[in-house]
């Protein structure tokens, strides 16, 4: 049994050697395309804050999501280099805080404007983010994985850790608003707001220091490849610290820029405001998507699914209370609660989700699932 045991050991370094073998230098070259587009977009934005007049052209508006793009996909590589450097669990974690911060200063944003409904755009882009991450990410992520390596195993325990934490989450923050009588729904009291706010933050901490610290274990999955510390050259790492930011507050700032057209795009398409926040939760989880699904191709599913309900869990335990402070700083209203159509498709999300991740494992039948629920969710967000 010794001699068995060791065997085994031995075969995993030798996976794990083979996988880091091509990953860092492949990650080390960090493409020009992401730095030069990134000065570019600076230069852009600079250009723009410092009141230069710039024709509102369909040419600009190109340029200006192009930028988007670049910036976009330029986070999902410097994001990849740190959570290569730094192993997982903690480099889903990069990714994750990253998106949130993206959100949250793009919903503030909206708020601060003061225009008719803002009051809702933080309910609608958290909700479209759990929807979009726990029915499009993991659906799709599914069926990609499945396709390429037919069944697919993950650590049971931190996917169910993790699944509990963001329902508890979900519950308190989108569907009880409805159901207090301190202050009608879907809005909170002040004083309900605040508790609200800190008990999602500490309970987001909590999951972290499990996460990280007391199970890290039950988050990583040596079968899989899962990421390590790796061999990264300095550059590269000082490159990622220095850029990362960078495409970030280029995302957000494009993204507010972007605004104005989408807001006409989606009055000329006939689709309901609430549509923004769907909006919103797609841009801000582009990098985080692209790196799971890559993931989940890659027969990483475990990284996959920390990446999905890593960022699902951010997004209430920290974008609520930023947005809770935000508004008992500012006095604007801020409602949470979700309407009756939502509820329903968020309780049965977190039961086909609690069924997918029960066992272990998992088919193509189980991303063709969640893929069906969020269609329905994007046809009902357009045609409520």
């Amino acid at each position: 049994m010794l001699y068995q045991a060791q065997a085994i050991c031995r075969a995993r370094e030798a996976r794990y050697a083979a996988a880091m073998s091509s990953s860092p230098e492949s990650l080390n070259k960090t493409p020009w395309a992401f730095i030069i587009s990134a000065l570019a977009a600076l230069a852009f934005l600079g250009l723009k804050h410092g009141g230069v007049e710039l024709p509102h052209s369909p040419l600009i508006v190109a340029l200006e999501a192009a930028l988007l793009g670049f910036a976009v996909f330029g986070a999902v590589h410097h994001a990849e280099v740190l959570a290569l450097k730094v192993g997982e669990p903690f480099g889903s974690i990069i990714l994750a805080l990253s998106v949130t911060v993206i959100e949250a200063a793009l919903i503030i944003s909206q708020m601060a404007s003061a225009k008719p409904g803002v009051e809702f755009i933080g309910r609608d882009a958290v909700f479209a983010t759990v929807m979009i991450v726990l029915n499009g990410i993991v659906g799709l992520g599914l069926l990609i994985g499945a396709a390429r390596h037919h069944q697919q195993q993950f650590s049971l325990d931190g996917a169910t850790s993790a699944l509990s934490v963001l329902g508890t989450l979900a519950a308190l923050a989108l569907i009880l608003p409805n159901f207090t009588t301190a202050a009608p729904g879907p809005l909170y009291s002040s004083s309900q707001l605040a508790f609200v706010g800190f008990i999602s933050l500490a309970l987001y901490c909590i999951f972290v220091f499990v996460q990280t610290v007391r199970h890290s274990d039950y988050f990583t999955d040596g079968e899989s490849g899962a990421t390590q510390p790796g061999g990264l050259e300095t550059r590269t790492v000082l490159t990622s610290i220095i850029f990362l930011p960078l495409s970030l507050l280029i995302v957000v700032l494009m993204a507010k820029a972007l605004s104005g057209p989408i807001d006409e795009a989606l009055s000329a398409a006939g689709l309901p405001a609430a549509f923004l926040g769907v909006v919103i939760a797609a841009i801000v989880l582009l990098p985080e998507s692209v790196a799971a699904l890559r993931a989940a191709s890659h027969n990483q599913l475990q990284t996959c699914l920390n990446l999905a309900l890593g960022s699902a869990i951010a997004t209430i335990g920290l974008t609520i209370p930023t947005l809770a402070a935000y508004s008992l700083w500012s006095g604007a209203k801020l409602a949470l609660g979700i309407g009756p159509q939502s509820i329903a498709l968020l309780v049965l999300t977190l039961f086909i989700s609690s069924v997918t991740l029960a066992t272990g494992r998992t088919t193509i039948l189980q991303g063709a699932v969640h893929l069906v629920i969020f269609g329905a969710f994007l046809f009902l967000s357009a045609v409520p």
